[in-house]
C-alpha cells in the first residue's frame, strides 16, 4: 500500500478496526476512509454499493462483524449468522465489482471443530463439528473464508483471510452479558473492586484453556500481511495468534492482580465451559516473518488503564 491509497476499514469504531486504524495513521497513511454505522448499513446490498461506487477504495480491511461471548451467540443465533453473512457478502463482492486491489477478511479462531488436536492448524478447517455454542457465527467465518477463496479462484481478485485468536484491548465491548470473557472480567472484578464486594461469580469451572492476543499486534500483523504477503504466500487462510494460552482461571488471577482486586472468585459449573481448548499453531504465521510481542499481562494493564480512563468506568 502506497502512503497515500485509498484505504476503507469495514467497522473501523470496533476493536479490531480502531486497532488498524490507529496504526495505519501511526504509520503516516494519510487517505482512510470509514463510515459508522448509522451512516453506511453494511447489511444493506444497495446502499454497500453506492459507497463503493463512490469511494473507489484500493484496499479493504473487512473487521465489521456482530461479535460477542457464549451467552450473546446463545441468545442471539439467528442474528449472528444473518449479520455477518450479510455484512462479509456484499463487502466482499462490492470489493470484487468496484476493483479493489486486496482485501483482508477478518474471521475467528471459531471456526475450527470443537475437539480439533491442539494447537489448531489451518488444515484443521471443516474436520469435525463445531461448538454449538457459536455454531452460527462460526459457519458465517467460514463462509467467508470460502468466499474469498472462491473469488481468487474465479475472478483472480485478491482477497486473504486471517484467523486471529481470542481478542482484547481498546474500544472492546464491556457489556455485562454480551461482552467476551477477558472484558467482561475485566468490568466485574474491577467494579467488585469499587464496591469492595468479597466475590466475584465466574461462568464455568475456569478449567478451560484459552490463548488472548493484544488487539495492537493483530493489527501490525494485518497491516504486515496487507502489504507483503498475497493469497499465494497465505494460502487459504492464515492463523495469527501468541502459540500460548492460559485456563480462565489463570486469566481471572491475572486480572485481578492488574486490578488490585483483594477478594476471592467463585466459579458456576451450572453455566457452560465452551470448547475446552483453543489454542492455534502460528508456525504458518511465523515463517511469513511476524510474532505477537504483547505478554498477556502487559496487555491487560493497557487495556485495564484504558478502561478506567478513556470508557471512564
Amino acid at each position: 500500500m502506497d502512503k497515500n491509497s485509498k484505504i476503507y476499514i469495514a467497522g473501523h469504531k470496533g476493536l479490531v478496526g480502531s486497532a488498524i486504524h490507529r496504526r495505519l495513521k501511526r504509520q503516516g497513511y494519510t487517505s482512510l476512509v470509514s463510515c459508522s454505522q448509522a451512516e453506511l448499513d453494511l447489511r444493506s446490498q444497495e446502499a454497500v454499493n453506492r459507497f463503493f461506487a463512490a469511494e473507489r477504495p484500493h484496499y479493504v480491511f473487512l473487521a465489521a462483524a456482530k461479535v460477542g461471548g457464549i451467552y450473546a451467540n446463545n441468545t442471539y443465533p439467528a442474528e449472528f449468522i444473518y449479520d455477518n453473512l450479510a455484512i462479509q457478502t456484499n463487502v466482499i463482492h462490492a470489493s470484487y465489482l468496484y476493483g479493489v486491489k486486496k482485501l483482508l477478511f477478518l474471521g475467528s479462531s471459531c471456526i475450527y471443530p470443537k475437539f480439533a488436536l491442539q494447537p489448531m492448524k489451518e488444515e484443521y478447517l471443516l474436520t469435525g463439528e463445531l461448538e454449538p455454542t457459536n455454531e452460527p457465527y462460526a459457519i458465517a467465518k467460514i463462509a467467508g473464508i470460502k468466499m474469498c477463496k472462491s473469488y481468487n479462484r474465479q475472478y483472480g481478485t485478491n482477497f486473504i483471510s486471517v484467523m486471529p485468536t481470542n481478542l482484547f484491548g481498546p474500544n472492546d465491548n464491556y457489556h455485562p452479558e454480551n461482552s467476551h470473557v477477558l472484558p467482561a472480567l475485566i468490568k466485574r472484578i474491577h467494579e467488585a473492586k469499587l464496591s469492595n464486594q468479597p466475590i466475584v461469580e465466574i461462568w464455568g469451572t475456569g478449567s478451560p484453556r484459552r490463548e488472548f492476543l493484544y488487539v495492537d499486534d493483530l493489527a501490525a500483523a494485518c497491516v504486515f500481511l496487507m502489504n507483503e504477503k498475497g493469497c499465494a504466500d497465505i494460502g487459504e487462510f492464515v492463523n495469527i495468534g501468541t502459540g500460548s494460552d492460559v485456563t480462565i482461571r489463570e486469566l481471572a488471577e491475572t486480572i485481578k492482580a492488574v486490578v488490585q482486586y483483594r477478594g476471592e472468585f467463585r466459579f458456576d459449573p451450572s453455566k457452560p465451559d465452551g470448547t475446552p481448548r483453543k489454542l492455534l499453531d502460528v508456525s504458518r504465521m511465523k515463517a511469513l516473518g511476524w510474532e505477537a510481542s504483547t505478554s498477556l499481562e502487559e496487555g491487560i494493564r493497557k487495556t485495564y488503564e484504558w478502561y478506567v480512563t478513556e470508557a471512564g468506568c
